[in-house]
């Protein structure tokens, strides 16, 4: 009988501790570099952007639309979409910010210029 180490010609067996160290698993890591950087989910950039605003500070936006179910105003601050209640069309307010989201924010009226 075989020693239990031995294995059929061709077939080559590999240790746990062998092999590349940066592939985990099964399947590669998709994208980055070779380095462990630890983010979790490799190391592939995701397209992200800090908000221009924050919550609780006042600026100037000039009312460009309405929202789809139309109790708010659309406004932008550099891209960023800002909802403001209470505002029309061609309104130019200040307001604001109570709350950031991922890619819009909104706000309260803290005062209104109609622009007629």
């Amino acid at each position: 009988m075989e020693n239990s180490e031995s294995q059929p010609s061709g077939v080559e067996s590999i240790t746990p501790n062998q092999g590349d160290n940066n592939q985990r698993g099964r399947f590669p890591r998709r994208g980055g570099n070779d380095n462990d950087s630890g983010n979790g989910g490799g190391s592939y950039n995701r397209f992200f952007k800090p908000s221009p605003v924050n919550a609780g500070e006042e600026h100037e936006v000039n009312i460009e639309s309405m929202s789809k179910r139309g109790d708010a105003g659309v406004g932008r601050i550099q891209g960023l979409v800002i909802f403001v209640p209470n505002t029309k069309v061609g309104d130019k307010v200040k307001v604001k910010v109570t709350r950031v989201g991922r890619g819009y924010a909104t706000a309260e009226l803290v005062e209104g210029k109609t622009e007629e």
